[in-house]
């Protein structure tokens, strides 16, 4: 199973950003987000003058689908820096991480990933033990 929940908020520095930039960056975004077209959430809109993008879904499997998801959050690090978000991750099939939830951070043009101290491990956190 890969499931994923994330939000960024866009910003094009840490400092006051250039309106005129901020909604050419958004442009570009709103471009990839169509390529990467996705069944299930992703919505990158404008709230209260600030612009968001936010994402979720579940899928049996991994995809390139799900890759794109990661390479969205690295390609917003890099063309609006001053943007951050989280994206979480359980995905049973990612060898050392199949009992845990990874949190993918942006912040200052760079993406972490950390474990999720508060979803993991799944089992026993948020699931039993599978018994036979």
């Amino acid at each position: 199973m890969f499931e994923y929940h994330g939000w960024i908020t866009l910003r094009e520095s840490t400092g006051d950003d250039d309106d005129v930039r901020t909604r050419e960056i958004v442009d570009e975004l709103r471009l990839r987000v169509a390529e990467i077209d996705s069944p299930y959430l992703l919505d990158l809109r404008w709230m209260n003058g600030d612009a968001f993008i936010h994402l979720g879904g579940q899928a049996s499997h991994r995809s390139a689908n799900a890759l794109a998801l990661l390479e969205l959050f690295e390609q917003v690090g890099v063309v609006a820096p001053g943007s951050y978000g989280l994206l979480h991750i359980r995905d049973d099939e990612d060898p050392g991480h199949e009992n845990e939830v990874r949190v993918f951070r942006l912040a200052r043009g760079t993406v972490t990933q950390h474990t999720e101290a508060l979803l993991s491990p799944i089992v026993p956190t948020v699931e039993d033990p599978f018994t036979m």
